[in-house]
């Protein structure tokens, strides 16, 4: 049997109104995402599996990515995928997600005023940031994962794609967030490329050999 090549299609989520919290996304990106489908589902004709990491935001674009594709019979998921999480940063014991403000981290640590939260000076100085996830990306030593070890934790995930099982020689589009992108390119390049649009991101290809190849992607070419 001839083995082909896996290939990894990280997207970013679709359209927030905001980052404070778990919200959905909007009627423009759930639009947005669906016309992606449907030029997903002309780049990649074979079959498909779709992923997304944990969060409402990316559920529902990996969900319209379907609906968009239109070919449900070749097409397995969404599957909440743990590896395409957001980076797993620390705050008086409690795993975190990054969001824009004191209040809406306080909010996921039991018993934390945003007081408290505001006395943490690697956090507010976070939050100050013009370019918050560029600012995480030039940290060597944040509170949790660094970019780094975000793109260490991708790459073996990619690569594992191509192991003998379900996804070997397939594609699989993966619905993620933003400092992941920002994260792999930059290891791969040496550049962090700015924050990606909705509902773009990279393509990793995957040789049987396990050599990879990583590139930004557009799926509606833009």
């Amino acid at each position: 049997m001839v083995e082909t090549e896996t290939r990894l299609l990280l997207l970013r989520h679709g359209e927030v109104a905001s980052h404070r919290g778990d919200v959905p996304v909007t009627d423009a990106g759930l639009d947005h995402a669906e016309r992606t489908g449907k030029a997903l589902g002309t780049d990649a004709p074979g079959a498909l599996t779709v992923l997304y990491g944990g969060t409402r935001r990316t559920r529902e674009t990996a969900e319209a990515l379907i609906r968009g594709i239109d070919d449900a019979a070749r097409v397995e998921g969404p599957h909440d995928s743990f590896a395409l999480r957001n980076p797993d940063m620390y705050l008086a014991g409690t795993r975190v997600n990054m969001v824009s403000s004191a209040a809406a981290l306080a909010e996921q640590v039991p018993g934390m005023t945003e007081e408290e939260v505001q006395e943490n000076t690697w956090w507010t100085s976070f939050f100050t940031s013009a370019d918050r996830i560029g600012w995480w990306l030039s940290q060597q030593q944040p509170p949790g994962e660094s970019a780094a070890d975000l793109a260490r934790r991708i790459l073996r995930f990619a690569e594992s794609l191509a192991d003998h099982g379900p996804t070997q020689g397939r594609v699989v589009i993966g619905v993620t967030h933003s400092p992941l992108l920002r994260a792999v390119l930059l290891d791969a390049t040496g550049a962090d490329p700015g924050e990606p649009g909705y509902v773009t991101g990279i393509d990793v290809r995957v040789a049987p050999a396990g050599r990879m190849q990583i590139s930004p992607y557009h799926p509606l070419g833009l």
